[in-house]
């Protein structure tokens, strides 16, 4: 199991870039209904393990933080998602 994808905030986060090229920080906070100081902790983690891009621009004079998921994100997610499915499948009486 990935430890890093056991947080459900953090499992969060990788579904809305699943879906999405790169999402704004105040989209993900939104989508994910939390602080911006839980959120920050979050993505940092994912940034720090390589499962997520950070991409710092200005919008109308205004800083954005955005993200994108890593090709090392989606092979993670997936390995996850197969530990998980491994896990249903072996309480199965066959």
């Amino acid at each position: 199991m990935d430890e890093l994808l056991l947080s459900k905030i953090r499992l969060g986060i990788i579904a809305e870039l699943l879906a999405s090229e790169c999402v704004a920080f105040s989209t993900l906070q939104r989508a994910l209904d939390t602080t911006n100081g839980n959120l920050g902790a979050h993505i940092g983690k994912l940034v720090d393990a390589g499962y997520v891009e950070e991409e710092k621009i200005f919008v109308d004079r205004r800083p954005q933080s955005r993200y994108k998921l890593t090709q090392t994100g989606r092979d993670a997610f997936v390995a996850h998602v197969r530990n998980l499915e491994q896990i249903l499948g072996g309480g199965k009486n066959t």
